[in-house]
């Protein structure tokens, strides 16, 4: 399954507007050398790791970056390079050290006015790692969590904005993962399993495009359980809000096909009563 979005323009543009290149002209000639990381001015060791990365050196850019900061970690250069690095280490998908390098500038500055930049790339490094549904979803909710902190602490910036759309496509992304769980369990006739499932859904993903599918699968499984009244309330349910969807049309029919009637219902409630008496008197 494809990443939920394509990767995110506010990085590129944001990173290319804050962190522009140390005046000067400073640039090594092989790659080979600049892994040596000698001592260098920090002009000279900026503006190679920037050489690196609009040659889309990612890793070596990455390296360079961090480089400035141990060589010269009280220049302004420095705190700039903790997120360049972040940002480098990103574009080459190496998410976890993306992570790692914006919580440290997070743990150094944490009142920093790029502190929002730090939050939302740590929250795309998390968002673009989500597999599909048929896979373990911790990362997915990681993404969910950083994501949420982002909107909690940064409620009004353009990184806020863009987060709460993709909190959007995750709760969608973990409500399928619950439809997939409930489906599994249905073609094995694990019919309460099931009803538990879609029960998350409805709860705690009401908003997503996979309800109206888990209020039919719902009526579905309480018919095979044999609770008519729940089927019927989630088939209400479904047909108050979505009275157009197929999912409506089939739940609709099942309901008119396998439902019992109220004398059935009576006449089952009635012969339990009979087995109940018979074997409370014997």
């Amino acid at each position: 399954m494809p990443r939920l979005a394509t990767r995110p323009i506010l990085l590129a543009a944001l990173a290319a507007a804050v962190f522009a290149p140390l005046s000067g002209c400073a640039h090594g000639n092989k790659k080979k050398a600049d892994t040596k990381f000698i001592a260098r001015d920090v002009d000279t060791l900026y503006n190679l790791a920037r050489d690196r990365l609009d040659k889309k050196q990612y890793k070596l850019a990455a390296q360079l970056f961090d480089e400035v900061e141990r060589q010269h970690p009280y220049s302004i250069w420095a705190r700039r390079a903790e997120l360049m690095s972040a940002y480098s280490y990103y574009l080459g998908r190496s998410y976890n050290d993306s992570i790692a390098s914006a919580q440290r500038f997070l743990s150094i500055h944490p009142g920093n006015r790029d502190a929002p930049y730090a939050y939302y790339l740590i929250a795309i490094d998390y968002y673009e790692q989500i597999n599909d549904v048929t896979r373990d979803q911790k990362i997915t909710q990681q993404a969910l969590d950083a994501l949420g902190e982002l909107v909690r602490r940064y409620p009004d910036t353009n990184y806020a904005a863009d987060a709460r759309l993709k909190i959007d496509l995750v709760n969608d992304h973990l409500a399928g993962k619950e439809m997939e769980i409930g489906r599994f369990y249905q073609r094995r006739a694990e019919w309460l399993a099931a009803v538990i499932r879609f029960r998350v859904v409805i709860d705690q993903y009401p908003t997503t495009t996979h309800t109206p599918e888990a209020l039919e699968r719902l009526t579905e499984s309480y018919l095979a359980l044999g609770i008519p009244v729940e089927a019927q309330k989630a088939a209400a349910v479904l047909g108050n809000n979505y009275p157009g969807s197929k999912w409506y049309s089939r739940a609709f029919n099942l309901m008119h096909k396998k439902a019992p009637t109220e004398g059935e219902v009576k006449s089952k409630k009635s012969k339990i009563d009979k087995k109940h008496k018979k074997l409370m008197e014997g």
